[in-house]
This record gives structure tokens, sequence and C-alpha cells, in this order.
């Protein structure tokens, strides 16, 4: 079969230290050689338009190179005018199943052929991305650039053909996609038969559980007759059919639940009046009534109790725990994952953040008088530097305590406690700070993890609320809700903020009502429309938050905040960590979860914090 290729590349080079530090080792897609793959675009091999035709490849000792053949559809024509014309000059390669041993690559599976814009760095590139194959075990996926250029083979009117190992290698691969076809078919007709097998299973299943429902309701039912039958009997009558064993236990069980010593040498009949202590025994007639004072009185353990049967207690079962772990009794935490997943991250702790101010009356360009002296424009630049601290928790348990503990496990409860308060903490001191004085040892350093709330100037701007004495309420919320929509022209944050404030506050405005006492906002979603907001949060900490300066007290409304700007940085080794420790002293198991992280607003004015002032209160 002749065939023409429209172009010819290396689609990947070995030994080559890619920008990211690795390298494609000789032999790592060995296994690709004379195999055809999909050639798409840039790729986006999610969407079908975007397969541009396939690809050969070859393996050498210098990579893998490949021969590319366009389709007949106008994306394929368009690659291939691209590529004639020497708009597009790159190859790439998208792989799975990637092996590496330290920053070597030495085995992978090339799964398509990509033409590429050429990247920004010179050499090779590796892109890579985790995903989970099928067997749940982590597998690495990977994007490789080359910027190795492509040679066009030809144009419309040459006649290159394929070469005999090339035609061969495609002959063979035929072949092996025909044989699977067929394999693929019988797999379908032995699932089939498998399939036809299994219903007459399960008929079968069906026929002898019927079978088998009938003989225990036929059983059933001849007990029931036989209980009917035992009804008539006095208890005299039913207690003399037990043998003598049985007569010694019965003997022994009421005897320490009237004496409450265990029973051992008790042998007295409770119904029989011929045994010893005539006085303690209880009569067919008196076991009926107790029965019917039980329903009156809705307890059987009362009604025993009344005919003289103390000790009742040991005949009735112990209290159950409804919990097999306990009830968590915590603060509202759904705002707490919201910061949490809010927040941008980088992998780096000590971060820097820096900004120019074009605000300032100095910064704008100015007109020219012919003769003049002209003035320089005068730009303030920004900079301020954030480092890590250290955030953790410490929990002890005695081990006596843990191994008595067996209703379930207390270590995974405690650990999952842990980090449950340790991101609060953190979530806490992102938004508002810990709450903690100055002088406090626990204090989370506020130049480390700044709070929005008490941010500079220069990243949060902070809105005072004067209400007067006498304002109701409602009207302290409706001045609430009109300063957020004014003061929104001061916002430089990125994209729609949200709103963090509190219960109280929410609950205010959405009870706000106009002249004709309507309520104005009926839906959470109304009033995010009218404060032009994504979302209204709840924060839980919020509703003590403040702060006194001199004889003035700020309480906290809320804050006016897109979390994307405000940045917290961990280097590799301070990611969120739990330790383990035993004190062979004190017999103790220690557990310690704890990061070191960086937190801080990153862009200017991107941040409005509103509060109320007041005078403070004394105490």
């Amino acid at each position: 079969m002749d065939k023409k290729w429209d172009f010819k590349g290396w689609a990947t080079r070995h030994n080559v230290k890619c920008g990211d530090g690795r390298t494609i080792k000789e032999g790592a897609f060995k296994d690709n050689d004379k195999q055809t793959v999909p050639l798409v675009w840039n790729h986006n091999h999610k969407d079908a338009d975007n397969v541009l035709g396939h690809a050969f490849l070859e393996y050498r000792k210098e990579g893998v190179y490949a021969y590319g053949k366009f389709n007949n559809t106008s994306q394929g024509k368009n690659a291939k005018e691209l590529v004639r014309n020497k708009d597009i000059t790159a190859l790439s390669i998208y792989a799975n199943r990637l092996k590496q041993k330290d920053n070597d690559v030495f085995h992978g599976n090339i799964r398509e052929v990509s033409l590429v814009l050429a990247g920004s760095n010179p050499g090779a590139y590796i892109e890579t991305v985790m995903a989970h194959g099928d067997d749940g075990k982590e597998a690495k996926e990977a994007i490789m650039w080359n910027n190795a250029d492509i040679e066009l083979l030809h144009s419309d009117d040459s006649d290159e053909q394929l070469s005999e190992e090339e035609q061969k290698a495609l002959d063979d691969q035929k072949a092996l996609d025909d044989q699977k076809s067929l394999d693929d078919q019988k797999a379908l007709d032995d699932q089939a038969a498998v399939d036809a097998q299994k219903a007459l299973d399960d008929q079968a299943a069906l026929d002898a559980q019927k079978a088998l429902d009938d003989k225990e309701k036929e059983i059933k039912h001849s007990k029931e007759e036989e209980k009917n039958m035992e009804k008539d009997k006095t208890i005299q009558e039913v207690f003399d059919t037990l043998n003598d064993e049985q007569q010694l236990m019965v003997h022994a069980l009421i005897g320490a639940a009237l004496e409450g010593t265990g029973g051992e040498d008790m042998k007295q009949n409770l119904f029989d009046k011929s045994t010893e202590n005539q006085d303690e025994f209880l009569t067919h007639a008196e076991f009926e009534t107790a029965l019917t004072d039980a329903k009156k009185m809705g307890s059987l353990k009362d009604a025993f109790i009344a005919h003289s049967i103390t000790n009742i207690d040991t005949l009735f079962p112990e209290v159950q725990n409804l919990n097999r772990t306990p009830e968590l009794i915590s603060r509202d935490m759904e705002w707490v994952s919201l910061v949490m997943a809010g927040v941008s991250k980088s992998p780096f702790a000590k971060v820097k953040s820096t900004g120019v101010n074009l605000t300032a009356d100095e910064a704008r360009a100015k007109g020219y008088v012919k003769g003049a002296q002209k003035v320089e424009e005068v730009i303030t630049a920004l900079k301020r530097v954030t480092s890590p601290t250290t955030v953790y928790k410490l929990q002890k348990l005695d081990r006596d305590d843990v191994i008595d503990i067996t209703d379930f496990d207390v270590i995974v409860f405690m650990k999952a406690e842990m980090r449950v308060m340790l991101n609060e903490e953190l979530a806490r001191a992102f938004l508002i700070g810990d709450g903690r004085s100055g002088a406090s040892a626990d204090k989370i350093n506020p130049l480390n993890i700044r709070p929005i709330w008490q941010d500079d100037p220069v990243y949060t701007v902070v809105r005072t609320l004067t209400p007067a004495v006498d304002a109701t309420a409602a009207q302290k919320a409706k001045a609430f809700i009109q300063d957020i929509i004014r003061s929104r022209k001061l916002y430089k944050g990125s994209g729609n903020p949200s709103l963090y404030t509190t219960e109280d506050q929410l609950v205010e405005m959405l009870l706000l009502e106009d002249t004709n006492g309507r309520v104005i906002y009926d839906s959470v979603e109304k009033l995010k429309t009218a404060l032009r907001v994504r979302n209204i949060v709840t924060v839980t900490p919020m509703e003590d938050a403040n702060r006194v300066v001199g004889e003035d007290q700020f309480n906290l409304l809320g804050i006016l905040v897109n979390l994307t700007d405000y940045n917290v940085g961990a280097d590799k080794g301070g990611a969120v960590a739990m330790f383990d420790d035993f004190d062979l002293n004190f017999n103790k198991l220690e557990y310690l979860i704890e990061t070191r992280v960086s937190g801080a607003l990153k862009k200017p004015y991107s941040a409005i914090a509103f509060e109320s002032k007041g005078a403070v209160v004394a105490g």
C-alpha cells in the first residue's frame, strides 16, 4: 500500500535535560516503535474536531522520530497549510504510565503526537499532571514539549512512499487491529453466554428460596399452634416441664432478683407454696395481676416491685449507647471550609508583594507650556515581606484510657478533631486574627499571618459607621447596606468579592421592610444582588470581634474581599503534618499537628472592613 507522509520530525529526544530538571532516558519509549498514534492539535484530545490525522513512530537511539499524515477534514487541511507555510514548526507528545527514578524518566507510553506553537523554553520541557488509574494507585501522565523543528516532506505532486520496514509495520498493526476486533467479538459472545447461565442460576436460586420460605412458614405455623396450646397452662404446669438442671437455673435467677446475692443457694420455687419461705412465693393470680398493673402503670419493673420483687434491675438489659463516637459540640464550621478553599496558595512561605501607587496627583500626566520647565513624574512604590510562623495543636492521652475505650477508635477520633480545630484557627487568623492579647504566649503573630481586618490601610480600607444612640436594629442594618454599596468604588481587588459577616447582621438585613411593611429582601440571593457580592458567608468568631482605641470601641460588622487576593504560603516541609510520641515515664501517648505558613493580602485595596463605632462599656 503506497502512502505519502506530509511531514517528519523529532517527537521527543533522549538525554536532554528538560526545563523542570528531568531527563528522558534512552529506551523510555522503546515499546512505541513502529506504532501509529493520533495526530492532534495542541493536545486537545477531548474534542474529535482536533484530530488532524495520525503519526507513525520510529524509535531511534537519539529519541522517537515521527512521520505525520494529515486527514482530509477542514482542520487537517488547515494544519497542513500551516506546516507548509512554516507557521507551525514544533511537535510535542502526550504520554502516560510514566516511571521515574530521581529526575530520570526511564519508561512511558506515547498516546498521541500534537502540533504545537513553539514554547518560550529553548529545548525540552515536561508538563506533569497527576491522575488515578483503574487500580486505584497513583499514576503519572505528562505532556512533553520538544520544540524541535519539523520538516515538510513533499508538495502535493510528490510521490514519496513508505519504506518496506514502515509498510511491514503498518500491515502488522492492521493485523493486530483485526485480531483485536475478533477477540472483542468473542469476548462479547462469551459474556452473553455467561449472562444467560447467570439468569438460569438466578431463577434456580429464586425457586430454592421460595421452597425454603414455604418450609419456614410451615414450621412457624406449627410452632404458633403449639404456643396457642400452651397458653392455657398455668405457670406451675410450665415449670414442671423443665428438667432438674433447668429448674435449678430458674431458682438461681429468681433468688438473685430477691436476695441480690447471686442466688447460688436458692432452692425455692417462687410459684409453689410447698417450698421453703412460704412468705416469698408468687401465685399465678398475682403474676397475672402484676402484668395487668404494668399496663396501667406503664412500667413492668414498677409493677413487679409493687408485688414485693426487689432488685428487679438484674432482669432488665443494660443501657445502650446510641452514638458509637462522641457527638462533637462545636461552632458552625461551614465558613472554615469556604475560607480554606478560597485563599490562594503558594509553594514558598517567605513572600514579597510589590505595587506602584498611581492614584496620587503627582503621578498624573501634565500639560506643557512653551518655555516652562518640565516636571518629572513621581511614583510611589510599595513593598512588604511576610515570613512564616508555626501554628500547632498538641494532645495527650493516657495509654490505659486508650486501651479501655473499646466502643470506637479514640485515636482516629482525636486526630480528626485536631485537624478540624487547626483549620478553624487558621481561617480565623486569615480573616480577623486569633483574638488573643498581644501578651499571650499562644498568640499567632499578625506580622506572619496578617489578618485582613487589621491589615495596613494600603491593603484593607476601613469604613466606620457611627449610628445614633437610639438607632434601631433595622436602621443600623439599612445604614450597613447603604455603606457597602457606596464604598464599592474603593474596592480594587480581583473579580467579584464576597461579604463575610455575622448571622445577626444577615438576619437584620433580611428582616428589613419597606414603608408598606413588606420584606425588601425575601431571599439571600436578592440581598447578594443588591450588595453586588458573589456570596454572603456568616462567620461565628466575628460575633464578638472588636477593637478598642482610647475610649472608643469598634465592633466588626463585615469584611468585603475576594480571598483569591489573600496568599497563604508554605514551604515543602511546612505543610500540615501529624506527629506522635510516647512518654515512658508518664505512660502518655502524645500527638502533635502543626503547620508553618505565612498569610497576607497581595493586592492593594483588595479588602474593605466595616466597623460600628461606640463608647467602651465599663465592665
